[in-house]
């Protein structure tokens, strides 16, 4: 990052669109509630009954060993996969709910995958204003002004009409990101962002992301970066068997864990010299 300047406004929105709007007492300075989530794959139960609260501006990590659930957690969230059971609600709205129109959630609700997902035959800058201009119907200046004040604030305002093979993989995964942060999520869902990456550019998205929390943004994030989480998280999450099976701050989590499953986990995270 290259400045101090916010990335991105964290204000709730004042339309949380349609569906159920439970007491907000209930609710209250939660941006996602997820209860008694279960989803199978022919046969696999891959969730299974699975709770998680997620705070105004707090920074949720999910560790737990590949087939733990964590990815199909977050893309049950952002409502890529229909649940089989249970409800999810974001900002008090029950968006799991039958008659909710799942693109408009999804405005809501930023999403970044293993893979950078860039339309290789498109420029940077217009990669990130294509959503703007074609889904929320942005004002093209509009739009381009506000990508390129996002990409100077992440220190790639020079690659703006590069097109995506032209940058490192590190420079591909801020440009994702970036294009997520355009559209102001309320929540921002992080799926192994840096599993692609050459060790040597791990640490450019992992300073961006800390710098989002920093500024105030909400979000989930799957990651196998342990010492990255212990930096970032306010809570940490094992997941085993689609479960979670042991929570709490990361000090407690990645240093004392209660359960033995957990300990187990991380000692082989340490073995391998990934705890740091």
């Amino acid at each position: 990052m290259t400045t101090s300047e916010p990335i991105s406004p964290t204000t709730p929105r004042s339309d949380p669109g349609p569906g159920d709007r439970p007491d907000a007492d209930d609710f209250s300075g939660l941006v996602l509630r997820c209860r008694g989530i279960r989803k199978s794959f022919r046969g696999n139960l891959v969730l299974r009954d699975l709770d998680l609260d997620v705070a105004e501006h707090d920074v949720v990590v999910l560790i737990g060993a590949s087939g733990s659930g964590k990815s199909t957690l977050l893309r049950c969230v952002n409502l890529l996969e229909p649940i089989d059971d249970g409800t999810i609600h974001l900002d008090g709205e029950h968006i799991t709910a039958p008659q909710v129109n799942p693109d408009r959630v999804r405005q809501r609700i930023g999403m970044v995958f293993q893979a950078f997902n860039l339309f290789p035959h498109m420029t940077v800058l217009e990669n990130i204003t294509l959503a703007p201009e074609r889904v929320h119907k942005v004002p093209r200046a509009t739009a381009r002004e506000k990508a390129m004040a996002l990409l100077k604030r992440v220190g790639l305002a020079d690659k703006a009409h590069e097109y995506p093979d032209r940058l490192s993989g590190g420079q591909q995964q801020r440009v994702a990101i970036v294009r997520t942060l355009i559209n102001s999520p309320r929540l921002l869902l992080l799926d192994e962002v840096t599993s692609a990456l050459d060790p040597e550019l791990v640490g450019e998205v992992l300073t961006m992301i800390r710098d989002l929390k920093n500024e105030g943004m909400t979000m989930v994030i799957a990651t196998h970066e342990m010492g990255f989480a212990r930096q970032v998280a306010d809570r940490v999450c094992f997941l085993e068997g689609g479960r979670i099976l042991e929570q709490g701050p990361p000090e407690q989590v990645l240093g004392d864990p209660v359960e033995a499953r957990t300990r187990r986990f991380l000692q082989r995270i340490i073995e391998a010299g990934r705890l740091s």
